[in-house]
């Protein structure tokens, strides 16, 4: 596939070279080709449409002489955009604009511009789109709110090339904001192609740092107290083995008291791009550590036997110091709560 797709791309820019090469060969030759002496002024056979046909070869000529040279005006100047505003993220999106705007424009331009050259008078037809504003303006009220939308959103920032966003419950990466349509590429590789106007709702999820959670069971039968010692003495290991981590990992205490397992939350701070992969390094350094430390992750089941008791009853100390860590916890992550739907 990808030595095709190299193939297809060699293949087009020849194309691309070739045409580009012919319309400057036809600004040389533009006399010759274009003027009132032109060879294609003369009649090459008794048949009146061969004759007809051969003089608008020079009609062809300037089509796609236009069209070269307006597909290498928007190759160079979108190029120039990327290349100066590509220091940030609202660089890029704002270069994007502009090279979809100036993409719409020339294609207007150039059409204009074939027109006359095939004889048709462009600035009647001007002049006639006064008549068929109205008509048009019906049929296009969705595409003029589309642009006028991407206009604001570039220009307050709402998002930016490269945000992680929610729109309309379609979580992605902002690949592109176009004039008309704003592109999100979710982490599959679906891109949701998504008209401006129709962004009715919005969650940014980059501006701020994003909390990622993790949930781990222990068993009825454990100590609660001695299990939240081993988390004290460790949540400082597991920060140095997860670099990703902005702030934490926090201890939140007991999150729920399920069937056949009590719950622990854990949360820490982290970019939005790397939530997922936080939340399975916790998952991973929480594993390891109750390993080494003989503490159960009980899988569902039912219990029909006496549940045993702990093997070794807390200290007053170790109970103190216990309760003491779960308060310090909840006051270093004031402020990191989850929605419910988040738990």
């Amino acid at each position: 596939m990808e030595k095709k797709s190299l193939k297809s791309k060699i293949i087009k820019w020849v194309l691309f070279a070739i045409g580009l090469i012919g319309a400057v060969v036809a600004i040389v030759f533009d006399a010759q080709i274009f003027g009132e002496s032109s060879i294609f002024n003369k009649l090459i056979s008794s048949n009146a449409v061969v004759n007809m046909l051969y003089q608008k070869v020079p009609s062809l000529i300037r089509s796609l002489q236009i069209a070269v040279i307006s597909i290498a005006v928007y190759l160079v100047v979108s190029s120039l955009l990327l290349l100066t505003l590509r220091t940030s993220n609202r660089g890029i999106t704002i270069a994007r604009l502009c090279a979809s705007f100036l993409k719409w424009a020339l294609a207007i331009g150039a059409l204009m511009f074939i027109l006359n050259a095939w004889g048709i008078d462009a600035t009647t037809l001007l002049a006639s789109a006064g008549i068929l504003t109205l008509i048009v303006g019906l049929g296009a009220q969705s595409l003029v709110a589309d642009i006028v939308a991407g206009v604001f959103i570039v220009f307050e920032g709402e998002f930016q090339v490269g945000d992680i966003v929610v729109i309309n419950n379609w979580r992605g990466t902002v690949k592109e904001i176009g004039i008309r349509t704003t592109k999100v590429v979710d982490s599959g590789g679906n891109v949701n192609i998504i008209n401006n106007s129709e962004i009715t709702t919005l969650i940014n999820q980059t501006q701020e740092i994003s909390v990622a959670k993790c949930v781990v069971g222990i068993e009825y039968s454990e100590s609660l107290t001695r299990v939240e010692l081993i988390i004290k003495n460790n949540l400082e290991k597991i920060k140095e083995n997860i670099p990703l981590i902005i702030e934490g990992p926090f201890y939140k205490g007991v999150d729920l008291l399920n069937a056949s397992s009590v719950d622990l939350l854990f949360v820490a701070k982290c970019k939005e791009e790397d939530v997922f992969q936080v939340q399975r390094d916790l998952n991973r350094e929480l594993k390891l550590l109750f390993d080494e430390n003989n503490v159960n992750i009980p899988f569902p089941q039912v219990v029909v036997n006496q549940a045993k008791q702990a093997t070794e009853a807390p200290t007053a100390k170790e109970k103190k110091q216990a309760k003491d860590f779960v308060n310090e916890q909840k006051e270093l992550s004031v402020g990191i709560e989850l929605q419910e739907d988040d738990k």
